[in-house]
């Protein structure tokens, strides 16, 4: 059973960077041919799909938010990494790692982070 784990802080001042961790167990993020998202919902709205990194490495980002966004992996520790930059408070979501691409099978709780001075 493949399980994902959120962490990060869960509070950001704006024009910070967010930087959250998704941790990976029962399965490695290097298996063909599986892919890992980020995906976050802000208050009363629905899902966002944030990018994606692929076992190989590969990385696909969501258009709107390519230009702030930095997805990465640590294979040793079979984790991947969020960075979103310039963060301002409509950036406050809860922020979920997945398995997949355009489907997702696996989930982590997500995460709440809120962006506040």
């Amino acid at each position: 059973q493949v399980q994902l784990q959120e962490s990060g802080p869960g509070l950001v001042k704006p024009s910070q960077t967010l930087s959250l961790t998704c941790t990976v167990s029962g399965g490695s993020i290097t298996t063909n041919y599986y892919y890992w998202s980020w995906i976050r919902q802000a208050p009363g709205k629905g899902l966002e799909w944030m990018g994606a990194i692929a076992y190989s490495g590969s990385l696909y980002d969501s258009p709107s938010l390519k230009s702030r966004t930095s997805i990465s992996r640590d294979t040793a520790k079979n984790q991947f990494t969020l960075q979103l930059s310039s963060v301002t408070p409509e950036d406050t979501a809860v922020y979920y790692c997945a398995r997949g691409h355009y489907a997702l099978d696996y989930w982590g709780k997500g995460t709440l982070v809120t962006v506040s001075s």
